[in-house]
């Protein structure tokens, strides 16, 4: 292993910390705890009042035995407050409680009847009771206000609670219908189209747009209208929001972005209400751009499928239609949307009138994913080792996302071993994490697997070097990663958009090494080759069905595989071939297998010195880079010479 694969000496340390930006004091947890905690101590302190005044209160009587015990001269001394009475005997008395119990007591209390008691203060002065008097006042104010305004406060609070965190989801009742949209402040973006590396035939495109809200009159003295629609598409990642953002940073006019999902919502003529008060709102700001990304989630098309179309979402994009180009007219609000399956739209979107302009977005090729490298590159510290070029070229098929993904994960590996830089090492272990997923260390493996792994990784690296049109190797690995236990890394020279029937069939050959290697040295087959037997049979049914690339059937395409995504659609679409053409088809993707199985296996035969040798080094160094292979075969030609 190298060396940049252990820490540094001046940094490992044990309490050494990665460093970051971190907030200094988090509070927002912390709030609603210490408010929670609050609560419960006023309930807990309400509780124990109610329960301590239950337990110390003197037992209520009788009047009539009141009355009695003043009699019997009994009574010591009397409080009078309003009509309450209470009171301490001199003795002991006993009395029967509501649930039939027999009490002993000493204090009591009581109420003086509502219609009064004339001889009373006579008794009470006849037989010597001491009597107070206390005026009626609102001395226990904090008791009504913990057994009735307490409870209210609590619930009030609860409530707004609750009615802070729909808020904050963008649930407020008191708006549902209102537009989502929010409005582009200039002043907190600062995108514009110097930072969106590649896609140069999509900037040119948006910036006319640009420059017809800058200065409508060029387009309007030649009698031109500006398009109502511009549709983003492309596959995730290579950069539509992106180039949004960049015009809404360089336009000089409101800006409302929005996404589809923003639209539906669990109540019922919501979504086209939005959509209503979203061209309002742009309307009233015209010029304007309303960006709605993921178009799809509203777009998709009606009434497919078995079960009928969805109500709401429908209604939903017929009020869409009808804002872009229906009765009333849309003037200077310009559309932009984003979506990565133009294929499910329905058609009344895509029409002129509406969406005019479709701009694709593709992958970037080998120099625009060079200059997204750099411009993801900046403030991260590279160690000279680190050449983008070659990172640019070994990543075909990167999208603009994966390639900011691919840095930032050489950044935290970087961090992880304490380094001050990212070093070339740490940009491969990266490449190898996004590509094939976290090695399982844990993974224990008989010596017969190993070997086993090793001889199978060995006959597709073989294969792949010695066939004519097929991709450079980069490496061959036998550690486990993902559920992959061991890869053989092929990456082209350049970028390419159109194969040729040989590479198709070098390609299946090299799929068929692993296989191959199998059964020449081990007599057997594994499940090792699940994977490798499903993308070739996958490719070669693509060869016969979709691109005539089979000798029987010539130059036909037979339709073998729909993309459509319904079900009804799916079901209703008839196959235009007969079964015995079928029978045909799958006799012709078995020959053509059979070819590239036996093209693997005469390779491995004729080089058997050279499979043996690639496969010692694997079970060595595990990892072994393409020209380690290239070297091997250049040496044994070199001996038969």
């Amino acid at each position: 292993m190298s060396d940049n694969n252990t820490p540094s000496s001046n940094n490992n340390k044990p309490n050494a910390k990665i460093p970051g930006n971190y907030p200094p004091n988090y509070t927002g947890n912390n709030r609603n705890l210490f408010f929670w905690i609050i609560v419960a101590m006023i309930i807990g302190l309400w509780l124990f009042n109610s329960y301590y005044e239950s337990m110390s209160q003197a037992p209520q009587i009788d009047y009539t035995t009141f009355r009695q015990q003043v009699k019997k001269n009994n009574v010591d001394q009397i409080t009078v407050k309003g009509d309450h009475i209470s009171g301490s005997l001199k003795q002991p008395a006993k009395t029967v409680t509501a649930k039939g119990d027999t009490v002993s007591y000493s204090k009591f209390t009581t109420y003086s009847p509502s219609f009064g008691d004339k001889d009373i203060m006579n008794l009470l002065t006849e037989h010597n009771v001491q009597v107070k008097t206390q005026p009626v006042s609102n001395d226990d104010w904090w008791l009504i206000f913990l057994t009735i305004g307490l409870p209210f406060i609590i619930f009030l609070g609860i409530g707004y609670y609750f009615y802070k965190r729909i808020q904050g989801q963008g649930q407020n009742m008191f708006s549902i219908g209102q537009s989502q949209a929010k409005l582009y402040e200039k002043k907190n973006e600062n995108v514009t189209f110097d930072d969106v590396a590649g896609a140069e035939e999509a900037k040119v495109e948006l910036r006319e747009i640009v420059e017809y809200l800058k200065s409508p009159e060029r387009i309007m003295n030649l009698g031109g209208t500006v398009p109502k629609g511009v549709l983003l598409v492309g596959p995730p990642g290579t950069g539509k929001t992106l180039l949004a953002r960049a015009v809404a940073g360089e336009a000089n006019v409101p800006f409302f972005s929005i996404t589809g999902s923003d639209f539906m919502e669990m109540f019922v003529g919501v979504g086209a209400k939005r959509v209503r008060s979203m061209f309002q709102d742009a309307k009233k700001a015209a010029p304007s751009i309303i960006f709605i990304d993921e178009l799809d989630s509203i777009g998709r098309r009606r009434g497919a499928g078995l079960g009928g179309g969805h109500d709401e979402r429908e209604q939903t994009l017929n009020q869409m239609l009808s804002e872009l180009d229906g009765f009333e007219p849309n003037e200077n609000v310009i559309v932009m949307a984003a979506t990565n399956r133009p294929d499910i739209l329905d058609k009344a979107l895509l029409r002129p009138g509406r969406f005019d302009r479709r701009i694709t977005v593709d992958l970037p090729t080998k120099n625009d994913r060079l200059e997204i490298l750099k411009i993801h590159a900046r403030g991260k510290p590279l160690a000279d080792d680190v050449d983008l070029d070659r990172i640019a070229r070994s990543t075909p098929g990167f999208s603009g996302a994966d390639l900011r993904n691919l840095l930032n994960e050489g950044a935290l590996l970087a961090a992880r071993k304490y380094q001050n830089n990212i070093t070339r090492v740490d940009i491969e272990q990266a490449t190898d994490k996004i590509l094939m997923g976290l090695e399982r260390k844990g993974l224990a493996l008989t010596p017969e697997e190993q070997k086993m792994i090793a001889y199978h990784e060995a006959g597709h690296a073989l294969v792949a070097a010695l066939m004519p049109y097929s991709d450079p190797i980069h490496k061959v690995t036998i550690v486990p990663r993902g559920r992959a236990m061991g890869v053989t890394q092929q990456l082209p020279e350049k970028d390419k958009y159109i194969y040729p029937r040989e590479y198709m069939l070098d390609r299946l050959a090299v799929m068929m090494g692993g296989r191959a290697a199998e059964e020449t040295i081990f007599n057997t087959a594994t499940s090792g080759a699940e994977n490798d037997l499903k993308q070739a049979t996958k490719l070669a049914r693509k060869m016969v069905l979709d691109w005539g690339m089979s000798k029987k059937f010539g130059h036909i395409a037979m339709d073998g595989e729909s993309d459509e995504v319904f079900l009804g659609q799916e079901l209703g679409q008839r196959r235009s071939f007969s079964e015995e053409t079928a029978r045909e088809i799958d006799m012709e993707v078995r020959d053509i297998l059979e070819e590239a199985y036996k093209r693997a296996v005469n390779a491995l035969e004729e080089n058997r010195e050279v499979f043996d040798n690639i496969a010692k080094l694997l079970l060595e160094k595990e990892d072994i880079p393409g020209e380690e292979v290239i070297r091997l075969i250049k040496e044994k030609s070199e001996k038969e010479a």
